[in-house]
């Protein structure tokens, strides 16, 4: 079932359309918290979004540039602003269409359908994984952290991936050599820790700091951000 994520502050036409995306059989959520929509975006791992330009903190353009470094998915903006300037302004940040409030449900409905066709008939999502700000794109190993790209080899980024999809959770030295050796690395004890300390250093630099915690004796996790 697709996904569909709404970022519109307005709570009753935010409620309104995902009652007629659902009425679809389609999913839907609408975000909460819009300090941190990329936060809500990358948890819901949605396949298209659908983006008020006017929002609390920072507006729709800035969402769909934070977004557009890590996945590619189809971005449709919603507004009341539809002049020619926001349109324009819309598709050249990225955004695949453009819908001027109000409009009609039925429209929105055949506007998501044909998005929706288009990207995926020849396309997958594209799985990003999120933690404290940074997005780790699994379908082309790139790690991005405040608009900077993290340059990492094929065993830190093997690593992070099995830590990040393991969040909260403890990952034994063995599963992690597990992992590396499925993509034909040789991997010991050694090299693990070299790899792990070589993550570290660069994550460190980013400015990741304590990104991965060890528990001794039994491995390595990702702590969850409290609250």
């Amino acid at each position: 079932m697709y996904r569909i994520l709404i970022v519109e502050d307005d709570r009753g036409i935010a409620s309104a359309v995902q009652q007629q995306i659902s009425s679809w059989g389609l999913e839907a959520k609408c975000v909460e918290d819009f300090r941190n929509v990329l936060a809500e975006f990358s948890a819901y791992d949605p396949h298209l979004v659908l983006m008020d330009i006017s929002l609390p903190f920072f507006n729709g353009y800035h969402w769909c540039s934070e977004i557009r470094k890590a996945s590619k998915i189809p971005i449709v903006f919603l507004s009341s602003a539809s002049d020619n300037m926001n349109l324009i302004m819309a598709i050249n940040m990225g955004g695949d269409d453009f819908i001027p409030k109000p409009f009609d449900q039925s429209v929105l409905m055949a506007k998501i359908q044909a998005v929706l066709r288009r990207t995926y008939d020849y396309s997958g999502q594209v799985p990003v994984l999120e933690h404290r700000g940074a997005m780790l794109n699994t379908a082309d190993a790139t790690l991005i952290y405040q608009g900077t790209r993290i340059d990492l080899t094929k065993n830190e980024f093997k690593i992070l991936q099995t830590l990040m999809e393991q969040k909260g959770k403890v990952v034994s030295r063995e599963k992690l050599m597990e992992r590396l050796w499925e993509s034909d690395s040789f991997v010991d004890e050694n090299t693990l820790s070299v790899n792990v300390n070589r993550l570290r250093k660069k994550l460190d630099a980013a400015g990741l700091t304590q990104f991965i915690a060890t528990k001794v004796g039994m491995g390595y996790l990702i702590e969850p951000t409290e609250g």
